[in-house]
C-alpha cells in the first residue's frame, strides 16, 4: 500500500469515527509540517518558540477542526496541516513578549476526565526521539547551506507536496523555471550529502 492510499484510509477510517487513526495520519506527516514549521518561524521567532511546540498545537487544532478537512487529491492532507502551522505561527508572531498561550486552553488531551481528546504525539523513546532529532539537525543544516530559492524549491514541491504549477504561482516564476529550479535545487542538495558528485 502507498502513503497516499494509506493516508486516504486513515482520513476514512477518522471520518468514519476512528479516532485511534488521527495518530497515526499526523506522525506520517509530522517530519515534513517541523521542517516547513522551522522555515516557517522568524529568527526572531525561533528564540522563544519551539518548533515542536508548534507542531503539537498544529495537531490540536487539526485534531479539533478534522470535520472541516475534506480530501480533495494526494497532497490535501499536508496542504491543510502546513495552513493550520502558518495560524498557529502567526499567533504566536502576534502573542510575542506575552506568554504563549498553552494548549490545554484550545483542547486538552486524552486523560480519564477528558477519554475523547487526541493523546500527546511523543509516544516514543528517548533514544528514539534523539536519534530523530539528529536526523532533523542534519536535514536542516543540509537546507540551510541551499541558496534561498532551491531551498524554496525544495520546501514548495518536495516538503509541502505541491505541484510545480502551484510551487510556480507561489514563486512568480513559470513552469518550466520552476521545474528546472527544483531539479538544480535537488542535484545540489545532493550534493551536500555526497561531496564531490555535483
Amino acid at each position: 500500500m502507498d502513503a497516499v492510499t494509506s493516508s486516504y484510509n486513515l482520513i476514512e477510517r477518522i471520518k468514519s469515527g476512528d479516532q485511534q487513526a488521527f495518530a497515526p495520519l499526523f506522525d506520517k506527516h509530522r517530519r515534513r509540517l517541523a521542517v516547513l514549521i522551522h522555515y516557517g518561524l522568524s529568527l526572531e521567532l525561533r528564540s522563544f518558540v519551539e518548533v515542536d511546540d508548534v507542531l503539537q498545537e498544529t495537531w490540536l487544532r487539526a485534531f479539533r477542526d478534522f470535520g472541516q478537512f475534506t480530501y480533495r487529491s494526494p497532497g490535501s492532507f499536508m496542504s491543510w496541516l502546513a495552513r493550520i502551522a502558518d495560524h498557529v505561527i502567526a499567533d504566536a508572531a502576534r502573542s510575542q513578549g506575552r506568554q504563549k498561550r498553552h494548549a490545554i486552553e484550545l483542547l486538552r488531551f486524552r486523560s480519564a476526565s477528558n477519554p475523547a481528546g487526541p493523546e500527546p504525539m511523543d509516544s516514543k523513546t528517548p533514544s528514539r526521539l534523539l536519534a530523530q532529532e539528529e536526523n532533523m539537525r542534519r536535514l536542516l543544516e543540509k537546507l540551510d547551506a541551499l541558496p534561498h530559492d532551491y531551498r524554496q524549491a525544495i520546501l514548495l514541491m518536495k516538503v509541502e507536496g505541491l505541484s510545480t504549477g502551484e510551487a510556480a504561482d507561489r514563486l512568480g516564476k513559470s513552469k518550466e523555471a520552476t521545474a528546472l529550479l527544483l531539479h538544480r535545487a535537488i542535484k545540489r542538495f545532493r550534493a551536500l550529502e555526497h561531496p564531490g558528485e555535483e
